[in-house]
């Protein structure tokens, strides 16, 4: 356990290195901006700025025990100062030694053992010693020229020492007004300070006691716990709902009894007439009848009064849940500008290695967006800019040849779109991506074959660059020339919601587009009904709802298709993509059919549904760790019912549906009777995994049971009849081998099949399932919907 003092060290190192991040982002800018500035006075004020940060940087390290960032902070100190007095060259080698120098902080921060700054120290010693042998040599100059003084000039001196009267012999006095001062204490006094050189002594006062600085975990936690208090706003909605269902039910029940108002109110008067005693069982069920009457309008009174009260409710803790996430949104959400700060730098030495002259430009960086969104965009933008310098920018004489400027352009333009997305556009001007050079590697790859390519339109071509393994580069380094950065940049994008698309001119250049949303937890989803399964459709992929007739339904290319915008659009029944099997065969068979027209990036399909639900704000839940990627799946969401449904990833849901090659054949009557006859027991400790399997199961038309252990699934085993058993590994009390072997030791149970779903993918775990009699193994971390069904359906 550690001593308070390691604690309080071990806190104070982690405050550190968060603050250093700040002072080396801030340095590293300004040495860039610094070297491409030309004017004198602006010029000198990042310099200003720049040493400060270099100087608070150098106090902070000395506070941890860092020596060696000390020395380093030092030596730059003095080279700044230097540039301060305009008293160095400030060439492209000194930039290079002194963002060199703040790449060897950045790793003595994370790593000093490993870190030696011998060699940088050398290079800041060595700038440092030059200028120093340039000023005293000019020293020497100076020197030589006042003593060459004229021989008029020695007479008039004579003459004027002549006329003095005689000094008392007295020791000579120091001058009060230059006291002697140490050569460090000549700084500047704001060099002592972080704050900024323009703000005034009030408003740095201001800003550091409105400003705090917190950990992100915490802030993370709060905005998840006000996320959650959206379930609180739909499920009071959901209460409502259900209130208004009910007096819609009660105003049904009135209207009958309405209808019998007239005959209640005939046979009172006829137990008036015949007289109390002669009717008195009559007049009892009438007394009855009328006092129901009665409490029928005082419920629906009630009802009406409980609607008010709770649409009341709904409204104020709606606006209290809306206002609570919008301030939490506020609180994290970044401006570009956090992140593209380290881009000029990276640009800088890409091009410096590459021997090419960019300029970055950037625009839209005050834009702000999520900033887990924003901590996932790193690598993307970093690999873009990567395929720019490499492969889009030509060297300068290659520029100069085409007629081009000698520098190369990269901009970065940020805007905010309508509704709730970001794009981001990321041009260069070089010589663009010549798609007869990917369609040839392509299908050298084996990516497509050769009569498929040359079918392919240029656009078409240019998109296979997303495909793993395929560039155009000629050599790989250890830049680029892998055929990886694209397609992780593409999954990153589409992993965040977002979508990536681009456009190029040979000789002219290549833009990338990046759409994402503003913010990751909430957004507006549609929910639909696809054979009696439901389903949240992200709003922003949906561009449009029609209705699809049977004539309306064409066949091209041995797939159904329908004319929208004059353009074939491919169509498939959602159902049949997700592979969930139709139970009612009435919606197959009438003539219209609701179908949505979903987009994602450039690519367009069309699904039909059998309806359309509702539209509402939809809060985003993880499938955790053990089901991080289902085919199809982005996520899912509980209703206000508690509910739990499926969130669609429409980029995965095009790529499946784009497989289906031919016109799909639908399930019999005859095949659903008997999937609806057999029931499985799944066995999950997991409520996210127990949740998704029994959802996965009931949609495809089984009878499920579910268990959270291996004790409680023996039990139901032995009890009940089954017809398959899936069951996860590690699970409290008894995990699923020792289920497994107790099955087969049981003749009641020996010949039952059992499917093991797990996140245990080593070979000795197989192998162990197979031992203990097993008939399937699913690892988690591959599972797909359809390769579970495809089982069980081989199975049973």
């Amino acid at each position: 356990m550690l001593s308070q003092e390691e604690a309080f060290f071990k806190e104070l190192l982690s405050m550190y290195k968060i603050e250093a991040e700040e002072h080396l982002k801030a340095i590293s800018s300004g040495l860039i901006e610094m070297e491409k500035v030309k004017a004198k006075d602006k010029r000198k004020s990042i310099v200003e700025t720049v040493y400060r940060e270099a100087h608070s940087l150098k106090g902070a390290s000395r506070a941890v025990n860092l020596e060696d960032v000390e020395t380093v902070c030092q030596s730059m100190e003095s080279i700044l100062s230097l540039m301060k007095q305009d008293a160095i060259d400030t060439n492209a080698e000194l930039f290079d030694i002194l963002l060199k120098a703040v790449d060897v902080i950045d790793q003595l921060i994370n790593d000093s053992e490993k870190t030696d700054i011998s060699e940088i120290m050398n290079k800041l010693h060595s700038l440092e010693e030059g200028t120093s042998q340039e000023k005293s040599a000019e020293k020497k100059k100076e020197k030589s020229k006042k003593s060459e003084a004229t021989p008029e000039k020695k007479e008039k001196s004579a003459e004027k020492e002549e006329e003095k009267p005689e000094a008392k012999h007295e020791p000579p006095l120091k001058e009060e007004s230059e006291p002697e001062v140490p050569e460090e204490q000549e700084q500047p006094k704001a060099s002592d300070s972080t704050a900024a050189p323009s703000q005034p002594v009030e408003v740095q006062k201001r800003l550091v006691s409105d400003t705090i600085r917190i950990a992100t975990e915490k802030l993370d936690s709060l905005l998840l716990q006000a996320e959650e208090m959206l379930a609180a706003k739909l499920t009071s909605e959901q209460h409502n709902k259900d209130l208004q269902s009910l007096s819609l039910e009660l105003e049904q029940w009135k209207k009958r009894w309405d209808s019998y108002d007239a005959e209640i109110t005939s046979a009172r008067h006829q137990s008036e007439i015949k007289g109390h005693n002669q009717s008195q069982g009559n007049g009892t069920l009438i007394d009855f009848l009328l006092w129901n009457q009665e409490q029928l309008k005082s419920v629906d009174t009630r009802i009406n009064e409980l609607i008010r009260i709770s649409e009341n409710n709904a409204r104020l803790l709606g606006g209290m849940v809306n206002n609570l996430l919008e301030d939490m949104k506020k609180v994290l959400m970044l401006p570009f500008s956090t992140l593209l700060k380290i881009l000029p730098k990276v640009v800088r030495d890409l091009s410096r290695d590459q021997g090419k002259d960019v300029e970055l430009i950037v625009r839209g960086s005050t834009i702000e967006i999520d900033r887990r969104i924003l901590e996932e965009l790193k690598d993307p933008f970093i690999h873009v800019l990567r395929n720019c310098v490499d492969h889009g920018l030509e060297k300068p004489e290659e520029r100069r040849r085409s007629g081009k400027p000698v520098t190369g352009t990269i901009s970065i333009t940020i805007s905010q779109q309508s509704g709730n997305k970001v794009e981001i556009l990321i041009n260069d001007d070089g010589r663009g991506i010549d798609p007869e050079r990917v369609r040839k590697v392509a299908v050298k790859k084996g990516i497509v074959i050769e009569s498929e390519a040359a079918a392919l339109s240029d656009e078409e071509c240019r998109m296979l660059i997303f495909q793993s393994d395929v560039s155009t580069s000629p050599i790989i380094t250890d830049i680029s020339g892998r055929g990886l950065g694209l397609p992780i940049v593409r999954e990153k994008v589409e992993k965040l919601g977002g979508s990536l698309t681009l456009e190029s001119e040979v000789g002219v250049g290549t833009t990338f587009q990046i759409t994402l949303p503003v913010t990751l937890a909430t957004f507006r989803g549609i929910m639909v009904e696809v054979n009696g399964q439901v389903f949240v459709i992200p709003t922003v992929n949906v561009e449009r709802v029609i209705r699809v007739s049977e004539g309306d339904v064409k066949t091209v290319e041995n797939r159904e298709a329908v004319i929208i915008d004059d353009k074939p659009l491919a169509l498939a029944h959602l159902g049949d993509v997700l592979r969930v099997p139709k139970k009612n065969q009435t919606i197959q068979q009438t003539n219209l059919h609701q179908a949505m027209l979903l987009s994602s990036g450039e690519k367009r399909f069309v699904f039909t549904i059998d309806r359309i639900l509702s539209e509402q704000e939809v809060l985003v839940k993880g499938l955790g760790k053990q089901l991080s990627r289902v085919r199809n799946i982005a996520g899912a969401t509980i209703l206000g019912t508690g509910q739990v449904v499926p969130i669609l990833n429409v980029a995965d849901l095009i790529k499946s549906a784009a497989r289906i090659t031919t016109i799909p054949t639908r399930v019999s009557k005859t095949e659903e009777a008997k999937l609806e006859k057999k029931s499985i027991l799944v066995a999950e400790d997991s409520i996210t995994s127990r949740t998704l399997l029994k959802n996965i199961l009931e949609s495809a038309g089984y009878e499920v049971k579910t268990t959270v252990d291996g004790v409680d699934a023996l039990t139901a085993a032995r009890a009940e009849q089954f017809d398959l058993i899936v069951s996860d590994i590690e699970m409290p009390r008894m995990n699923g081998f020792d289920l497994v072997a107790s099955i087969r030791s049981d003749k009641r149970t020996a010949d039952l099949p059992v499917i093991l779903v797990t996140a245990l993918e080593s070979r000795e775990d197989r192998e162990r399932g197979i031992d203990v009699g097993a008939n399937a193994y699913i690892v988690k971390r591959s599972f797909d919907q359809s390769n579970l069904l495809d089982v069980i359906r081989k199975l049973i």
